[in-house]
């Protein structure tokens, strides 16, 4: 096959031969791939273990190999080597981050919680899994969109909570708790950009449609959602019903991969965002961190063993509140 020039850096490389490529160099690197529900299929189908964050970050544990790829966006990865000191993780781009966690800044976060303390509140701080590892290390819990109902109910009552940095979680959690919470303002870019008009256009025209919706949607596309749960509640969910069903997915497009694969019985149609600066519907809800991914840059980095997390200062406390949160989920109170 000829080769077309795709770019001045890049050329085109037959997928199936990177894929082979990518078996050999797990063979001869004792490695492991974990990919995100929201990273391309190629790499979901290479893939070792798929799954939200809370599966991964169990199933890296579960790896017995001495070599963790991590394909996904920074924060994972940094949890997948807090929770596998002696492993080593790499990260196909370390470019692939996340506006969700780069809303919220360690030294941002502790000057707050320093005013919320002068002011005499007494709270706990509970983080979002899409927090970098120095906000964690500031932190009491870390949720996912998997366990957050769970760990929220665990927060002794007399305490206040602070939420970050997802508003959008935070308030969907407050009202299924019942808990009030200090909510800090920060949004994923991919879930604030849906078309609340195009989605209740969409759900019209499609009879007996089901909107599933990710709670860091805002609310007034949680207000028309059947189903509000993260990815793999998603999964579960379609895996279980068994008429086959039109699902309308608020959520990264990429998303219907899995779906389709769990379900195929079912059809899934992606719900469009809208620009803000035009306002205008758009294919823009791909997670361009996410995008940053691909079969030659899993290649790449088990090829020549980079880019990789190192070990930081600030992983050690990291550590304990991720332990405490996602593998030691009966825990009920904060260590001393």
């Amino acid at each position: 096959m000829s080769m077309s020039v795709l770019s001045d850096r890049e050329v085109y490389e037959d997928p199936l031969d990177v894929m082979d490529e990518i078996d050999a160099l797990k063979q001869e690197h004792d490695a492991t791939i974990l990919a995100h529900y929201y990273v391309d299929g190629d790499i979901q189908d290479i893939a070792d273990f798929n799954g939200d964050s809370l599966k991964l970050a169990r199933d890296a544990t579960q790896a017995s190999s001495s070599t963790i790829v991590f394909c996904g966006v920074h924060f994972m990865a940094e949890s997948a080597k807090i929770l596998n000191p002696e492993k080593r993780v790499l990260l196909p781009d370390l470019l692939a981050g996340c506006s969700l966690a780069e809303s919220c800044t360690a030294d941002k976060l502790a000057e707050f919680q320093a005013r919320l303390h002068d002011e005499g509140r007494d709270f706990y701080t509970v983080a979002y899994i899409n927090t970098s590892a120095a906000v964690k290390s500031l932190c009491d819990w870390i949720v996912t969109s998997g366990n957050a109902r769970e760990i929220i109910d665990r927060v002794p009552e007399d305490r206040e909570i602070l939420f970050v940095p997802d508003q959008h979680l935070g308030r969907y959690l407050s009202q299924v708790t019942g808990r009030e919470m200090i909510l800090w303002p920060g949004a994923c870019m991919v879930h604030e950009i849906f078309s609340l008009q195009d989605l209740l256009r969409a759900k019209r025209r499609t009879a007996g449609s089901v909107v599933l919706a990710h709670p860091e949607c805002p609310q007034n596309i949680l207000e028309v959602a059947d189903v509000v749960g993260g990815t793999e509640l998603m999964r579960r969910h379609v895996m279980s019903v068994e008429q086959p069903t039109s699902f309308l997915v608020a959520t990264e497009p990429l998303m219907i991969h899995p779906l389709r694969k769990a379900a195929p019985r079912h059809e899934y149609i992606s719900v469009p965002g809208i620009m803000a600066s035009s306002g205008e519907t758009c294919a823009c809800n791909r997670c361009p961190h996410m995008a940053r991914n691909t079969l030659t840059k899993v290649r790449d980095c088990l090829k020549f063993g980079s880019p990789e997390i190192t070990w930081q200062p600030y992983f050690d406390q990291a550590q304990a509140v991720l332990q405490r949160s996602l593998l030691q989920p009966t825990s009920t109170k904060r260590d001393a």
